[in-house]
């Protein structure tokens, strides 16, 4: 049930499949969970703002248009009302308190941040294979993020076994060199 989109889970919950909702919100609780601490300053309120974003989310859910990704939308959805919270209690962020940070609260943090760095990533690959070709976009992607063998993608693309090896040696090398002309720009920045 993980490998498919995010798109598959929304529209089979929105079809009544509660079980759909229930692994969306098992893939971005920490994520909501890790903003709304950061901003509420509190281990409760966040606690339960994290729980109000889902289900407001949830009631929403129609409204989701796909303009962006569900977790940018789940995102501000979290940020809005951990900040309806901080006005409601007049509270002031207060960013030098450090001693309330515990080592969990880090272990949290670590993880939005290798979450965030791997959504940078696919980002990354996701652009770059927008500019292959449709044959290679596609057999890269049902050999690598389908995980479908060649036998099966023959089956699905109607060309033979070798053809498929061929194209997808091909698209490969395409795209590391598309890959390498958008990282390298990256790298030579950073140093």
């Amino acid at each position: 049930m993980n490998n498919k989109p995010d798109e598959y889970y929304i529209k089979q919950t929105l079809n009544g499949d509660v079980n759909a909702y229930a692994f969306l919100v098992e893939k971005y609780k920490h994520m909501v969970y890790t903003l709304t601490i950061r901003i509420v300053k509190n281990k409760e309120e966040a606690e339960e703002v994290s729980q109000d974003v889902f289900v407001k989310a949830y009631k929403n859910l129609k409204n989701f248009k796909g303009e962006a990704k569900f977790s940018t939308w789940i995102y501000k959805i979290g940020y809005y009302a951990s900040l309806d919270v901080v006005k409601r209690n007049k509270r002031y962020i207060n960013s030098e308190n450090i001693d309330e940070i515990n080592e969990g609260d880090i272990g949290n943090m670590q993880d939005a941040i290798v979450y965030l760095e791997d959504e940078e990533r696919k980002k990354v690959i996701n652009d770059a294979l927008l500019k292959l070709n449709e044959d290679e976009r596609t057999i890269l992607t049902l050999y690598y993020f389908e995980e479908l063998p060649i036998k099966e993608i023959t089956k699905i693309i109607n060309l033979s076994e070798d053809n498929i090896k061929v194209k997808l040696f091909r698209s490969r090398k395409k795209l590391a060199s598309i890959l390498k002309y958008v990282i390298e720009p990256r790298t030579i920045d950073l140093i």
